[in-house]
């Protein structure tokens, strides 16, 4: 792929999608606070609607006021709000259809970007339906994982095809490197093999405060420079970001205000994927690409033994 250079002289870009698992008020805010200080616009993702069942790992939905409060301060202040499922247990089709609207209502139009959640039986082209050919039969036979129908039209969790009208852009596989684009340089890209998914984007590992530090670390940070990279970070920051006082993490505080002070953009996922889509226009992948991909993530999950 041809070499992109980032707007207004920039050297590199850093932006985050956070799942919104486990996030309630009080646990996660002083993390946005942080970013919002230092001026590093990210993706904070919501479950619009409360569940009919009780949440297996906890999180609020924007049906509580002041969850939702914050979350609209977030966007008030140039956040991104992305799409996380309608809420924290699987949905289905009518619920979700409620999920969206309801989004939409809440924020003024449909959400740009979304991550798969979980095990919720309305994911799409997730488990083995995220590989092709011998890769996908040998992860079926191997993990043995739940199924997964947001793509099967006969099933009663099907929205594929509201996803594919409504949703720009959404999360696939995971990398350990900090410059996603290094690694997945197709990116946003279509999959004629997906097509109920207009454009999918990765991202680099973190889903805890641990392995965000990690993945963010000093060296890390002038390797993304020096690469002229872009990051777009996997994480949840309701986990352990900051502790049961309130208190931020001070390691993630001092790497986050060292990469601030580079010369980087920090822009939500939205903005950064439609600028890449801007230079290069639409990215249509195969079957090689798509093998290479794959290979990749499988390789990811085999060093971490991860879940994303």
């Amino acid at each position: 792929m041809e070499k992109l250079y980032w707007p207004d002289g920039k050297s590199f870009v850093f932006t985050v999608f956070d799942d919104t698992d486990l996030a309630v008020p009080g646990n996660f805010e002083k993390v946005y606070d942080c970013l919002r200080d230092y001026g590093l616009l990210t993706t904070k993702s919501v479950w619009p609607i409360r569940g009919s069942q009780n949440s297996k790992m906890g999180g609020a939905t924007c049906e509580d006021p002041a969850y939702l409060a914050y979350i609209r301060e977030l966007r008030r202040d140039g956040f991104e709000i992305g799409f996380h499922g309608a809420t924290y247990h699987s949905s289905e089709r009518t619920n979700i259809v409620h999920g969206l609207e309801y989004f939409r209502e809440l924020f003024g139009g449909y959400p740009r970007t979304m991550a798969n959640h979980a095990n919720s039986a309305e994911n799409i082209y997730w488990g083995d339906a995220r590989l092709s050919g011998i890769r996908r039969q040998a992860y079926k036979l191997l993990l043995k994982r739940n199924r997964f129908y947001g793509h099967c039209e006969e099933s009663p969790y099907f929205w594929g095809d509201l996803c594919r009208d409504r949703i720009d852009y959404v999360r696939n596989f995971i990398t350990g490197d900090i410059n996603t684009m290094k690694i997945y340089p197709r990116m946003p890209y279509y999959d004629p093999e997906r097509p109920f998914v207009k454009h999918w984007f990765s991202s680099s590992e973190g889903p805890n405060v641990d392995s965000f530090i990690r993945t963010i670390s000093e060296a890390n940070q002038d390797r993304l420079e020096a690469e002229g990279g872009a990051c777009i970070m996997y994480t949840h920051f309701a986990a352990g970001f900051q502790d049961t006082d309130g208190n931020l993490n001070w390691r993630f505080r001092q790497l986050i205000k060292r990469l601030a002070s580079k010369n980087g953009w920090f822009v939500p996922v939205a903005t950064f994927l439609d600028y890449v889509r801007q230079q290069r226009g639409e990215n249509v992948i195969n079957s090689r690409e798509r093998a290479r991909m794959e290979r990749q993530w499988i390789k990811h999950k085999i060093l971490t033994g991860g879940v994303s």
